[in-house]
């Protein structure tokens, strides 16, 4: 079991008999349940809002904030500077309107502010995320850690927790002959199943969860030996639906991927699990062309490149081996010169090129990092403290809630939001 002691936080309570057995309870104030993000924060603004307060965090895998070491590719993607709640809102496929509120009162300004305070140097990129200068995640990690340490409060990692029941107290009962009271319990458990099976012990309703965040399999002779290829700006679309996303698109080896694929992956979460992963997209290559412009454009290249071979390069700025395909997919041949295109061969280009259909067959990871819809169901909890609607003292933050958001930060700043007003109510 990894420690870092700091004040007394166990204090041996006298031994109880429970179902038979002989064991010994020790009492804590405060008991935190998951040691990533949103647990680290919660455990940190409590101990700092009330220094009385005897906190433990107690983390199941040997190392706390596993999550936050690789996210961002290893740099640790902390927030999104976008400072509007209504506008930081529309980034929440699911739990949105629940953050309208929390982030009023603590929002990406107020998540800069804290780690700058505590000395690390942040940078905003071109496309709004925030990352420590040094571009690196044990940045984040090392000041997590540090404010827990001078807060004093108590990280156990490697900590077997069998159930948590509230009796009177809250019972925390941990593998072997040791069991936890507390006074105040945050469930910061993530999408961990365990913590989905305590949370609808004490009273709560779990929505199924379900992956959100990932790319797409897609197994077609026009993505094929392409990876690495990009195109800026392009639409995707679920077809059936009206859901669709606009940004750049990757070709990978396996399929999709890309900031539109993967925000199409996170509203269409469930959707797509109903389906098992297996659809259709559409994909509008020029999203900034209507059809009537495309079809101009095409007739234009028609006259003024009338000599040349039409998948040579493309007129129309995509990437040219991407060009080439999608030109030979509609029938086009590769020596074909531009004056020779028929108007049925330049119409099914046009469609090609703004509407081409391509079948899902599967989804992939999105990196390490993993990012489920479902959980705890939001009308259980009261967003101005994070406490349970079920089970008074109970707490709830982080990706435990039915809460989740696109790539790009927000994630981590559901986070950090949650766990902060879990943190100060827990204080209190």
């Amino acid at each position: 079991m990894g420690l870092w002691r700091m004040k007394t936080c166990i204090c041996p309570a006298p031994m109880c008999g429970v179902a038979g057995t002989s064991r010994l309870i020790m009492a804590c104030q405060v008991v935190v349940i998951g040691g990533g993000a949103a647990g680290f924060f919660a455990a940190i603004t409590c101990a700092e809002a009330n220094p009385q307060a005897r906190v433990v965090i107690l983390e199941k895998t040997p190392h706390v904030l596993a999550k936050v070491r690789i996210s961002g590719g290893g740099r640790c993607n902390v927030t999104h500077a976008c400072f509007d709640p209504a506008e930081l809102i529309r980034h929440y496929p699911r739990g949105g309107l629940a953050l309208r509120g929390p982030f009023t009162r603590f929002q990406p300004r107020d998540t800069m502010a804290w780690f700058e305070q505590r000395g690390v140097r942040l940078k905003t990129e071109a496309d709004g995320r925030v990352f420590p200068i040094t571009n690196r995640s044990e940045t984040i990690v090392n000041c997590l850690i540090d404010a827990a340490r001078t807060a004093e409060v108590d990280i156990r990692s490697g900590v077997h927790i069998r159930s948590v029941t509230k009796p009177d107290r809250f019972l925390i009962d941990l593998k072997g002959d040791a069991a936890l009271s507390a006074d105040r319990v945050l469930l910061a458990t993530g999408s961990n199943a365990h913590g989905h099976e305590w949370a609808a012990a004490l009273g709560h309703t779990i929505e199924p969860p379900v992956p959100s965040l990932f790319t797409f399999e897609i197994d077609d002779a026009r993505l094929k030996d392409l990876p690495g290829i990009s195109v800026d700006k392009a639409a995707i679309k679920l077809s059936g639906t009206r859901l669709a996303q606009t940004g750049p698109i990757l070709i990978t080896h396996c399929g999709l991927s890309g900031p539109a694929v993967l925000r199409l992956s996170a509203w269409a979460a469930r959707e797509l699990a109903q389906r098992r992963y297996r659809a259709e997209v559409s994909i509008d290559w020029l999203p900034d062309l209507n059809a009537e412009q495309l079809h101009r454009q095409l007739i234009a290249s028609k006259a003024e490149l009338a000599r040349r071979t039409v998948g040579a390069s493309s007129p129309l700025r995509l990437p040219a081996r991407l060009w080439k395909r999608l030109v030979g997919a509609v029938g086009i041949g590769d020596d074909q010169k531009w004056a020779t295109v028929s108007k049925r061969q330049l119409a099914d280009l046009a469609n090609e090129l703004s509407r081409g259909t391509f079948s899902i067959t599967g989804k992939g990871a999105f990196k390490e990092e993993f990012v489920t819809c479902g959980g705890v169901r939001l009308d259980e909890v009261g967003f101005k403290t994070m406490e349970s609607r079920r089970c008074a003292g109970l707490y709830l933050a982080g990706e435990i809630l039915d809460i989740d958001g696109v790539t790009g930060g927000f994630n981590f700043q559901s986070a950090w939001t949650t766990g902060w007003l879990a943190g100060q109510a827990m204080g209190k």
